[in-house]
């Protein structure tokens, strides 16, 4: 459990950051709460030969509402995300979902951004962010540009960011974020686990975690629910379209089956609010 050796570069900016990216390549790696790569260090399934560490950038710590946008820092900590007020009024969904993130350690010293950059399939808060059509904000050394949660992870632990990138805000549009109600449905087998398969689901869109080698969309059941088809049946349809895996925490053919469990469950949860905010509204 001794890491391979490697070189620490704490930087004060993201443009330092930038530029040691830029000067080492596939041999630099970005840390930030460290949770998702230092275990793999450890394990030296990642072996980077330098560490460029962006964990003192506190103007990327934040979370707050610009125009018709909630927008998010990249270091922002879990934590954060499950007490701020910005989300209890516009995102709950998200502020829930980080309060299921690890235990309160990880909660306190993980970023949003880490968990993001990191692209696990089972983690939660990217197929929480997928559900939601976020937008993710990267920068590098030809500037910023957007990237939707649905082009953003391209397979297991990949990214559509360069190797020159960092992530610096997270965007989620507030126009029907909530309107539709929202749900987050996880199985693991342990307390505070990985997701053996997770659904989120927000005013009809639906998100799967473990169901393929990135978070995917539910592409069926939305089109179903799209087309008038009951909740309970377009369920059923969770799977089609995924390739989950074979492991040690569950079959391909259990993980379909909890798939269709848990959207239904998630479906029924997400309406209930929806019904409750219009009643109440």
């Amino acid at each position: 459990m001794i890491p391979a050796p490697f070189r620490h570069v704490r930087v004060a900016s993201v443009e330092e950051a930038i530029a040691v990216l830029a000067e080492h390549g596939d041999e630099a790696r970005l840390l930030a709460g460290g949770h998702s790569l230092l275990p793999l260090m450890k394990l030296r399934l990642a072996t980077p030969g330098v560490l460029v560490d962006v964990g003192d950038l506190a103007a990327l710590r934040f979370v707050r509402t610009e125009g018709d946008e909630v927008v998010i820092g990249a270091l922002s900590r879990h934590r954060d995300l499950e007490r701020s007020p910005v989300l209890a009024q516009h995102l709950p969904v998200l502020a829930h979902v980080a309060g299921l993130v690890g235990d309160p350690q990880v909660r306190n010293r993980g970023t949003v951004g880490g968990s993001v950059a990191h692209a696990d399939p089972a983690a939660d808060l990217p197929c929480a962010l997928l559900a939601l059509d976020a937008t993710f904000v990267v920068q590098g050394a030809a500037g910023r540009r957007t990237i939707p949660a649905g082009e953003f992870f391209t397979g297991f632990w990949a990214t559509a960011m360069r190797a020159d990138e960092v992530l610096v805000e997270i965007r989620v549009a507030l126009d029907g974020a909530n309107r539709g109600g929202w749900a987050y449905e996880k199985f693991a087998t342990r307390s505070q686990d990985w997701a053996t398969v997770a659904v989120a689901a927000v005013d009809g869109r639906v998100a799967l975690a473990s169901m393929a080698d990135r978070p995917v969309r539910a592409s069926a059941v939305e089109a179903a629910l799209s087309a008038g088809t009951p909740a309970p049946e377009a369920a059923h349809l969770a799977a089609q379209g995924t390739e989950p895996l074979d492991d040690l925490r569950a079959s391909a053919a259990f993980r379909r089956h909890l798939a269709r469990v848990l959207t239904e469950r998630a479906l029924r949860t997400a309406a209930g609010r929806a019904q409750a905010s219009s009643s109440t509204g």
